[in-house]
């Protein structure tokens, strides 16, 4: 098991020679001063060319600066469970999983086990992985496909830096209910907390900023596939936005949505593609429909 939850390089260029390896850290690599601070006081290290220096050593051109982040305590809240996981890409910084319908991502009071992170940390302790859970997005429960684990405080934050930079993209398939007529389109409607509950959302002027652009993949006598790219990422979103323009999600009878013919809202997250945050590589990870999506599509 390595002492370090990952290691980082980095080359210094002309531009820092003679500069304070802190300002190199802070502003070349984006490593926070909060970060600099864990990894000194709790384990982490760093190396000028394969020596231990500190934040305050002078750099040269042609230096080799690495940088071991600390490993992370799991929250004394989160009780690791040895649970079947699909995981599709994985490497020393984070995973891209594939949850499946009916697994919260956290616990809750409702559902305090059997949570993608207690699947997630039973992962960790079965591998030796010495990190807590850190998710980048969240799927609802009865929702499926692909969401970004952090595997430490670094990559959580770069991770969610490039989300709201719009260099972290999720893309979904939905089976919503009657024909839409469009062959693409974007709702742009606020989305807020529903006044007499404390789940439910709804469309109100009060509400937060909320974008979903569609595009119409197959339409049926009674539902209509559509692939479904989220410039927002509001709780409920795309289920709150099909039921506003009368076409809820198969299934989903929180907004509206039929459960004779699908038990559980007709959503899946199948393509997620994003900024490695380290080797800024683009990474496109897909996911086919699950089995009873693809049932629903075979027989109607």
């Amino acid at each position: 098991m390595s002492k370090y939850l990952a290691t980082l390089k980095w080359g210094v260029d002309g531009s820092w020679d003679n500069q304070l390896l802190r300002l190199f850290l802070r502003d070349y690599c984006q490593i926070s001063k909060r970060a600099l601070a864990d990894i000194k006081f709790n384990g982490g290290l760093l190396l000028q060319n394969g020596n231990e220096v500190t934040v305050r050593t002078l750099i040269k051109e042609g230096d080799e600066i690495t940088v071991c982040l600390p490993q992370e305590k799991a929250s004394s809240s989160l009780q690791p469970e040895n649970l079947e996981l699909d995981i599709v890409f994985e490497d020393e910084h984070l995973l891209v999983i594939n949850k499946v319908a009916g697994m919260p991502t956290i616990p809750s009071r409702e559902h305090p086990v059997h949570t993608l992170a207690n699947a997630v940390l039973g992962y960790y302790v079965k591998k030796s992985i010495c990190a807590t859970f850190h998710a980048v997005n969240r799927l609802d429960k009865d929702t499926s496909g692909l969401l970004i684990v952090a595997k430490h405080r670094l990559a959580h934050d770069r991770l969610s830096k490039l989300q709201q930079e719009g260099l972290l993209n999720r893309f979904y398939t939905a089976i919503v209910m009657g024909r839409i007529k469009e062959g693409k389109g974007t709702i742009n409607a606020p989305i807020g907390r529903m006044s007499n509950s404390i789940i439910t959302r709804e469309v109100r002027t009060d509400g937060k900023r909320a974008i979903t652009h569609y595009i119409v993949r197959s339409i049926s006598d009674h539902m209509t596939v559509v692939d479904i790219k989220l410039e927002t990422g509001r709780t409920h979103q795309i289920r709150v936005h099909f039921s506003y323009l009368g076409h809820s999600l198969l299934g989903d009878e929180l907004y509206g949505g039929r459960r004779d013919i699908m038990n559980r809202q007709a959503l899946h997250c199948g393509h997620i593609q994003f900024q490695h945050p380290f080797s800024h590589r683009t990474i496109t990870v897909t996911k086919g429909l699950p089995a009873d999506m693809q049932n629903v599509l075979k027989k109607y």
